[in-house]
């Protein structure tokens, strides 16, 4: 039996992560990566297998020197903290394997730095290195030729996880999306094709959860409605669960904006409960959108962009977005066009980005062919290793930090929220469902506890603020959503919970703006955030 430890490094304060409010939750990070509970599936029962994320627990590195075998998985925004690590395993003679999306998209960054390294999926790849290790005929690299039977992949390993350490647990339903977005580096890495797990499958990894007491799960799909066929049967297999069970789970995850044209899968989505979701918008530059071939967002039949986004929250979901500067087609007027975009649109949260050129991703082959693509110190100077065509580096760099500014200023952001909560009168589609007529003990209980949750959240986060004039913006918002919709704990505790979020992203977007050494240079938050990770970024690869 070998003694194997499996290492998620930890990640820089992003976006996604809302670092600044996962005290207020009391939790130390807000979900695992989700490759982490696969890779330990993976092992051979003979094994003892151990998972370390670096997110939740610090890393021991003394019992580090006893393992038999160290492997780590991480992203590129995890690759300085992935080699400091590598390097001290290393050090205490311990062999080392590596793999993930760093590992795929610059593996020429870790030779030398690990005895195996693995491209792309591993799922067959990793258990095929660990028979030949055992044998002593191991290779030194690792890539898996054929794409991944998703119906075939085990049951993921959550007993090992830290569960009581996370807001959110992760489930992986689907690999691979039909569209072809120049920056993106999902279809090099799992093909256009989406593959899909099993409803046995899904539902037996939900029970998982709610056995673990992870009762808000996201899954991570990098779109889940890339075959939308096949999704909807594996939903209408999830609402009988939830039924069943009192609705046990809440879902959210990330879907392309092609979901506001199928009125069935919107309806089929919240049944399940999926109360959000992430949806690539990236610009109201239809320019823009052409250029990087995002042609699913310029569909003139189907809506504007505005059109679509207010489909789906009439339908009860909750969009998140993400949006990009420094497309060729962007110019200075970009800056302004953004905020008033995300305020018409209504969308609180919106990750906000500088573009940048992924190694693999047509964008990077074409910007490299170009003469466009910074150099190491440009890249840290100006937040991205882009040149933008349509403005100066310094333009983009501060004018991405100005958009920061203006879209997480509190009356900007308070404005967007309470348009959509307050104004509009969003309801999510689960709390308004006649099923809970015929159940209304389950009912009580969960009104209860949101309200419970609700006070909570709301007076950690009262008692946490420092700063008067926020701490006084939050009472009023809190206080204005009670007056209005009391009768609605559901509502009050998620408004809390995005009160307590734009704590994280205003702690973000000042710290940005902090240039201390009078460089001109981007502050380390700016490039931490420029680049911070996408949900969909936590990707069942080794």
């Amino acid at each position: 039996m070998a003694d194997i430890v499996i290492i998620n490094p930890r990640f820089d304060i992003s976006f996604w992560g809302l670092e600044h409010c996962m005290p207020l939750f009391g939790k130390r990070a807000n979900l695992p990566v989700s490759c982490l509970a696969l890779l330990a599936a993976l092992v051979p029962d003979h094994h003892q297998v151990t998972l370390i994320d670096e997110n939740v627990e610090e890393i021991d590195f003394d019992r580090l020197g006893r393992a038999d075998l160290v492997c780590l998985t991480g992203m590129s925004i995890q690759g300085t903290r992935l080699l400091e690590i590598l390097d001290e395993v290393k050090s205490r003679g311990v062999m080392v394997v590596v793999g993930g999306p760093m590992a795929t998209v610059e593996p020429e960054i870790l030779d030398g730095a690990a005895d195996v390294i693995f491209l792309g999926e591993a799922d067959e790849t990793w258990p095929r290195f660990l028979r030949e290790w055992e044998q002593g005929t191991h290779q030194d690299r690792y890539e898996q030729t054929e794409k991944t039977d998703m119906a075939s992949l085990p049951l993921p390993r959550v007993d090992l996880l830290k569960a009581d350490r996370y807001m959110f647990g992760s489930l992986q339903i689907s690999r691979g999306c039909p569209f072809t977005c120049e920056f993106c580096d999902i279809i090099v890495t799992f093909g256009r094709r989406p593959r899909l797990k099993s409803s046995a499958q899904v539902l037996a990894e939900l029970e998982s959860f709610e056995r673990a007491g992870l009762t808000v799960v996201f899954v991570v799909d990098d779109n889940l409605i890339g075959n939308k066929k096949a999704i909807k049967e594996v939903l209408r297999d999830i609402i009988a669960w939830q039924q069943e069970r009192a609705y046990p789970l809440t879902l959210f995850t990330e879907a392309s904006l092609d979901l506001a044209e199928d009125d069935e899968l919107m309806e089929l989505m919240g049944l399940a409960n999926f109360q959000s979701v992430f949806i690539g918008i990236e610009t109201p530059n239809e320019e823009s959108l052409k250029e990087t071939k995002k042609l699913q967002n310029v569909r003139p039949n189907a809506g504007s962009l505005l059109e679509r986004v207010h489909r789906i929250q009439a339908r009860g979901l909750d969009v998140w977005c993400g949006m990009i500067v420094g497309f060729d087609n962007d110019d200075e007027s970009i800056f302004q066009v953004m905020p008033r975009f995300l305020a018409d649109a209504r969308i609180s949260a919106a990750l906000i980005g500088l573009l940048h050129a992924i190694p693999t991703t047509p964008l990077y082959d074409r910007l490299k062919q170009a003469g466009r693509l910074n150099d190491d110190e440009a890249a840290e100077r100006y937040g991205t290793n882009v040149v933008p065509l349509g403005m100066s580096p310094e333009a983009l760099r501060d004018g991405f930090i100005q958009v920061m500014q203006d879209c997480y200023d509190p009356d900007a952001y308070f404005g967007r929220l309470d348009g959509q909560f307050i104004d509009d009168d969003f309801k999510f589609v689960l709390h308004h469902l006649p099923y809970w007529k015929s159940h209304p003990v389950a009912w009580l209980k969960r009104s209860f506890f949101n309200y419970v949750k609700f006070g909570a959240v709301a007076s950690r986060l009262l008692s946490v603020v420092k700063d008067d004039a926020l701490r006084a913006r939050y009472k009023q918002q809190l206080s204005r959503v009670v007056r209005q919709r009391w009768r609605e704990p559901h509502i009050l505790f998620i408004y809390t919970i995005k009160v307590a979020m734009h704590y994280h992203y205003a702690a973000l977007a000042h710290a940005m703006a902090q240039v201390d050494d009078g460089s001109g240079a981007m502050p380390d938050a700016g490039r931490s955030f420029s680049r911070a990770k996408r949900p969909v970024e936590e990707r069942a690869v080794a």
